[in-house]
């Protein structure tokens, strides 16, 4: 495990040391339940109460707008289904072409239970269109919903002048920022989001706990129902030790957003000037855009993205695909197609994404394992010649009209 090198934070980022050493006891020895009218339980509902402030201090709200859920899926849902059920004579949604599955999954539940969807597209940046964001927001549009931070390019919307076109409308805003948090400043007070969404584990909290942004006075109607927790917005016993570590864990990415807006995105830039320098044919996904400082995409042609995976953890180094081929699926994946990448670069992009953790020497060694393994899989590939694509290949279209990119 010394020989690791974790350059996957966007799917989880390991629990930090000090929200473990913060979380530990309140599996045994505080183990009292915050409902309970003893002070052993009131002891616990203390500790949530200075969770709820810390996470409310890196979001930049009162910490009565906090609510802590499982995971960014429960708290996306919520958003979703607070909005539909508050406003019932509003049957319009919303969203984008590029969101996280947490939001499309809903989609086509929506839609067959009546619901009218528009989905907004991107440029070849993976920047808004904006015109098209505008036009779709009507009287009957109930929730605009957009990630704050793509999950796959790291590409940032402008989510607050979504929100204050929205508020202009009497639209409710709502944005998924489960990759923004702990990677850029976020100041809600300043702003007219709704709802927000976050997950501890992308921010070095255990997996298993969330929250969501509920800005005062917005009407609400709960997702899980049961007691009286959360001010009776979310039903069940509060999960102690995570929500703790989770208010740990806010409380170390705040004092760290510095060092993760300098120190690592020089490391993020120096990793993909350096792959794009050293191995030709390869292409930056939302380089010309706005993005959060630890994430890059990159493709390289001509090869598939989870041979090169393969690869990749055969030497040690962690990383993503963007390609669904690992659901068995031939389809590249949906944010790149939606930019417009050509299919042929679409199946073979790497998501690479840093955290505060990792080292410059990490970069290096990755620097120096990517060129070999791309040369190897070309050299084996039908649709490559020498240095570049096979002349007359099925797979050099640029436009994806072919039969295999749209059959």
């Amino acid at each position: 495990m010394s020989e690791l090198i974790y350059f996957d934070s966007n799917a989880t980022t390991k629990t930090a040391p000090e929200v473990v050493e913060a979380m530990l006891p309140f599996f045994s020895e505080r183990y009292g339940n915050p409902s309970s009218m003893y002070p052993f339980g009131g002891e616990t509902a203390r500790e949530i109460r200075l969770a709820r402030e810390k996470t409310a201090a890196l979001l930049g709200c009162d910490p009565r707008e906090i609510i802590f859920t499982s995971c960014g899926t429960e708290s996306d849902n919520t958003a979703i289904w607070s909005a539909l059920r508050t406003q019932p004579d509003r049957r319009h949604l919303v969203t984008s072409r590029v969101e996280h599955q947490a939001i499309l999954s809903n989609l086509p539940l929506l839609r067959k239970m009546g619901y009218r969807v528009t989905e907004v597209g991107v440029d070849e940046n993976g920047r808004l269109l904006w015109d098209q964001f505008l036009e779709a927001l009507t009287p009957d549009t109930a929730l605009a919903t957009f990630l704050w931070a793509n999950n796959e390019t790291g590409v940032v919307f402008p989510v607050a002048e979504m929100a204050e076109a929205c508020a202009e409308r009497g639209i409710a805003f709502h944005t998924d920022a489960v990759q923004a948090v702990g990677k850029i400043p976020i100041n809600l007070s300043a702003t007219k989001i709704d709802l927000l969404s976050i997950s501890g584990h992308k921010y070095h909290a255990p997996k298993g706990v969330g929250a969501l942004y509920v800005r005062r006075g917005l009407k609400f109607s709960p997702f899980l129902i049961g007691g009286h927790q959360e001010n009776g917005r979310r039903g069940g016993t509060e999960n102690v030790p995570y929500i703790v570590g989770a208010g740990r864990a806010a409380e170390l990415a705040l004092a760290n957003l510095a060092d993760e807006n300098t120190r690592v995105r020089a490391l993020r830039d120096k990793l993909e000037k350096g792959l794009i320098s050293a191995v030709t044919h390869t292409r930056l996904n939302g380089g010309g855009a706005e993005r959060v400082p630890n994430t890059t995409n990159i493709s390289f042609e001509y090869v598939e993205g989870e041979a090169i995976l393969l690869h990749l953890a055969g030497k040690g180094l962690c990383a993503s695909s963007g390609s669904a081929c690992t659901s068995g699926s031939l389809e590249p994946s949906h944010v790149l197609r939606a930019m417009g990448v050509p299919f042929t670069a679409a199946h073979g992009s790497i998501r690479l994404s840093l955290s505060v953790h990792n080292t410059e020497a990490e970069v290096d060694r990755a620097l120096s394992i990517f060129p070999p393994i791309i040369a190897k899989l070309r050299a084996m590939s039908p649709f490559w010649r020498g240095d570049g694509p096979a002349p007359g290949s099925l797979l050099t279209c640029e436009t994806g009209a072919c039969q295999v990119c749209d059959p």
